[in-house]
């Protein structure tokens, strides 16, 4: 599917498998700092995306949503990597923003529902949005003002 400017890629997920994979696309072109906001719809696979991105990172264990943790901490070989799922704040506070603080040191560090922190949390390098397309098909598009990381990323669904 053609992007619609050169800060925004996307693609056409027809499964679980290639929502990971493009989550593990988007992984390499990462660093430490680095923050992705993951928005959707509930069950529209923010967390699958996340988990690929996870896997290619060097998560080993199982990577859930921290709906009601609100954030995982996963060390890794190379990088510290942090999922945070703000589904059940009705918006951060500038305390509760304090606490979230380390799982943006020296991570990379993946907002679910990142709008419950608008304003609070870091900027993202890149935004991933995700929406139910025709049958099962997940729409995915990536946005950055980084256009090199958008052109370091693959096309993993090919």
């Amino acid at each position: 599917m053609p992007s619609p400017s050169p800060n925004t890629r996307s693609w056409a997920s027809s499964s679980a498998d290639e929502t990971e994979r493009l989550g593990a696309a988007v992984a390499a072109a990462l660093a430490a700092g680095d923050v992705v906001h993951v928005s959707g719809e509930l069950g529209v696979g923010k967390t699958v995306f996340v988990r690929g991105a996870c896997r290619a990172l060097g998560v080993t264990g199982p990577v859930t949503s921290p709906t009601y943790t609100v954030g995982n901490l996963y060390r890794t070989a190379a990088v510290p990597v942090a999922h945070l799922d703000l589904y059940r704040s009705a918006g951060v506070t500038i305390e509760e923003a304090a606490d979230l603080e380390p799982y943006f040191d020296g991570t990379i560090c993946f907002v679910e529902w990142p709008g419950a922190g608008a304003g609070l949390l870091p900027e993202p390098r890149l935004v991933a949005s995700m929406r139910v397309g025709e049958g099962d098909a997940r729409l995915i598009e990536l946005r950055s003002h980084d256009t090199e990381l958008l052109n370091t990323i693959g096309d993993p669904l090919v």
